[in-house]
């Protein structure tokens, strides 16, 4: 089970805002490339690579510059953020 929290989903929104006022359908893909990514951790949940000083995992989807951090909690994955790979990552 995938379960979004609420600053993912909030970052999503403002990502597909952001997309939507210069194109729709760019912001449409994005949206569906980012959930069909992070559906596939439904079946390879360490995927995503580990790095110092953050928690979790990161899923890094390279075709449009994002990065996705998530837990790993038992047979569920929860989505933490959703930003552009030029932001910074909250630390510990």
């Amino acid at each position: 089970m995938i379960l979004w929290e609420e600053e993912s989903l909030n970052d999503r929104e403002k990502i597909f805002e952001f997309l939507y006022d210069f194109n729709p359908d760019a912001a449409d893909k994005t949206d569906e490339i980012i959930e069909a990514k992070v559906d596939n951790l439904l079946e390879q949940p360490l995927m995503g690579v580990q790095r110092d000083g953050i928690r979790g995992r990161l899923l890094i989807i390279p075709e449009i510059s994002m990065i996705v951090s998530y837990w790993v909690d038992g047979s569920a994955i929860r989505v933490m953020r959703v930003l552009h790979q030029k932001q910074k990552f909250p630390t510990d």
